[in-house]
């Protein structure tokens, strides 16, 4: 059986570790990778694989940046000769990226099978990007490989049932194994921030965050006055609106440091009393790791984090401060997200369904 990945952004890479992991355990599984170069910035994409030992693509498409429309049109293009080269028996699409979108535009008009990972996540806020990209993915493929039983519930009410699979969530594996690994291993923190007092981790990337000048601005001056130290780990998309805007990003309470390695970052998130984010995939890593979140969002995908309030949404700059002050939680965290054997269920079902 042929696999054909198709990733491009750092949620992708970590999605992609557990499943080449457990492809390489499988001699009649040929995986193939092809990296899009949607995250174009060495610290957004080479540094994953290799920090989590991900074998290297077999081909970097290098479409770089560019808007929504042409960087999906130059994926689809450049997607178009490698499908026919390689005519896999599954292309399998991670997440909700521009990459996943051409990678399945491409493949099912080829009448090419096309597997999504990690199907069935609705925001239900048509202004992200990611919204569309997922629910357009989740209906032209053929199999969609479901994290959670909401996801699940998600595809069956929109007529999709019959071509859904809850399989775990393959972000757990990596994160499971991570945490364990770097578990007594030295910080990695910006300058100015006490390891040994408490701490929160931000991160923010979103065009709704990042693009706005007056919630931007709103946004770094409460992390600026929050109620504790903040280490900020700067999206490139975040440096540069900023720079822009001529805002400074590190004042009062906020430190302000390069994205690190995936296994710094969970190693951070995990030691850390508290995480501001507007990234999905962090909300599930913290509430995997047990660290409180506050997401800088209206709605999350994730619905199953802010269950006993082990994430809340700051809908506005003004809610963080009262959030980042709100008690620990003391209930405990179900494990909607799987057991960490995810990917071997992912092929079991590829298999089974070639």
């Amino acid at each position: 059986m042929k696999i054909l990945s198709v990733v491009g952004a750092r949620p992708q890479f970590v999605k992609l570790a557990a499943i080449a992991d457990e492809a390489a355990k499988h001699e009649g599984i040929e995986h193939i990778i092809i990296h899009t170069g949607q995250h174009y910035d060495a610290a957004m994409s080479d540094m994953f694989f290799a920090d989590l030992k991900i074998p290297a693509p077999d081909l970097n498409l290098a479409v770089g940046s560019g808007s929504h429309g042409r960087q999906t049109g130059a994926m689809l293009s450049a997607m178009d000769d490698v499908l026919e080269e390689h005519q896999p028996d599954w292309t399998l699409v991670y997440g909700d990226t521009n990459s996943t979108l051409a990678g399945t535009l491409s493949a099912v008009k080829m009448h090419l099978k096309v597997a999504h990972l990690e199907a069935g996540l609705r925001s239900f806020n048509r202004r992200m990007p990611e919204e569309h990209n997922r629910v357009l993915t989740d209906h032209a493929a053929d199999l969609l490989l479901a994290p959670t039983e909401v996801a699940r519930q998600h595809l069956e009410s929109e007529g999709l049932g019959s071509r859904t699979r809850v399989v775990g969530d393959v972000m757990t594996d990596v994160c499971l194994r991570v945490a364990k690994a770097v578990d007594g291993s030295p910080l990695h923190l910006p300058e100015g921030i006490d390891a040994n007092s408490p701490f929160a981790v931000a991160t923010m990337h979103r065009a709704d965050n990042t693009d706005d000048p007056d919630r931007l601005k709103g946004l770094i001056t409460a992390l600026q006055n929050a109620p504790l130290p903040i280490a900020l780990f700067a999206h490139p998309r975040l440096t540069a609106r900023a720079k822009e805007q001529d805002l400074a990003l590190a004042g009062g309470n906020l430190f302000v440091g390069e994205p690190l390695p995936y296994p710094d970052l969970v190693n951070a998130v995990s030691r850390a009393s508290a995480v501001v984010t507007d990234s999905g995939g962090l909300q599930k890593e913290a509430y995997l790791l047990g660290t409180p979140t506050t997401t800088l969002r209206t709605e999350t995908e994730w619905v199953e984090t802010l269950e006993n309030q082990w994430n809340v949404l700051a809908k506005e700059p003004s809610d963080l401060s009262a959030a980042l002050q709100r008690p620990r939680p003391r209930a405990e965290r179900p494990p909607y997200y799987g057991d960490g054997h995810a990917a071997r269920t992912v092929i079991e079902v590829l298999r089974e369904e070639a």
